[in-house]
């Protein structure tokens, strides 16, 4: 199976898991659950849950025991998206190529969906009946840590800080293995927390690879902004060059950028050699990362 149709295979069971756990607008709260809704179900490339549910066939584990994490993940990911769109953060009007949701609905409740989003991730976790309790708080703990002060939103308050400053190299590495990079490392944790015991062996080539492509998603992500167009994108190009924000094309070149992404591609493919063809799907996955135009 290629890469875009194992895509869109695990697209088809994330959309239809999400669209399950989210409240309808027919419930008490309808423009929050609208907002909500219209922020998680969008065209998103879902590459967080795709790599958790990859991690975890790497193992054998039925699908069903994943789906919970993967739509966690995906969860708290769509409530970054809608905080970091708003006006104080990033003030954008555009994601996956249609307005934002504070432009779609109103601020006041692009807050509130986020917040309820978030909440949300975390009672998928306690609650799903597939996973044993001890698992269920592992993956809690990981998922907070990853989205936290010490990941996702530390990596936001480095990101704001560094608007119109000259950071180093490893300053802006740092920032996006936060703001990015933790949380597809989380993805690619949770995915081998449901095989418990089994995944323990390789669990340090998968956190190296899932290092390694959560810093070439964002290292593409740049270059896109330079070399992208809008329509294809789904967001604006050039809005980091408009903000002034330090990215991996102003500091290394467009030559440098590109040379950086391959090096972390082999490194990750190379991270899940030991996996044999049950690896097949993560390095498809890296592929796919350091090719994608969108």
């Amino acid at each position: 199976m290629s890469v875009e149709n194992y895509f869109q295979q695990c697209r088809a069971q994330i959309d239809a898991a999400l669209d399950r756990a989210l409240p309808t607008p027919e419930q008490r709260f309808g423009q929050l659950h609208e907002a909500m809704r219209y922020s998680v179900l969008g065209d998103g490339k879902r590459i967080r849950p795709v790599l958790t549910l990859a991690t975890a066939e790497a193992f054998s584990v039925p699908v069903e025991r994943v789906l919970a994490p993967a739509c966690a993940v995906e969860l708290i990911h769509a409530y970054s998206l809608i905080h970091d769109d708003l006006p104080a953060m990033d003030d954008d009007d555009l994601r996956r190529g249609r307005p934002t949701c504070h432009i779609a609905f109103d601020e006041a409740t692009a807050i509130l969906a986020g917040d309820a989003l978030q909440a949300l991730a975390f009672e998928l976790l306690a609650t799903a009946p597939a996973l044993s309790a001890d698992i269920r708080l592992r993956m809690i703990q990981a998922l907070t840590s990853a989205s936290g002060h010490s990941g996702m939103v530390g990596g936001q308050a480095i990101d704001l800080a560094a608007v119109g400053a000259q950071p180093r190299l490893e300053d802006i590495e740092r920032m996006h293995r936060c703001k990015t990079g933790a949380l597809i490392e989380c993805a690619v944790n949770l995915g081998a927390l449901t095989a418990a015991d089994a995944a323990t062996p390789w669990m340090d080539g998968l956190q190296h690879y899932a290092q390694s492509i959560g810093l070439a998603f964002q290292v593409q992500d740049d270059i896109l902004d330079v070399e992208g167009q809008t329509e294809t994108l789904g967001k604006q190009q050039g809005a980091d060059i408009a903000r002034n924000k330090p990215t991996y094309p102003t500091l290394l070149g467009m030559d440098g950028a590109k040379q950086l992404l391959q090096r972390l591609h082999q490194h990750a493919c190379d991270s899940v050699s030991s996996l044999g063809s049950r690896g097949e799907r993560l390095r498809a996955i890296a592929d796919f990362v350091v090719q994608r135009h969108r």
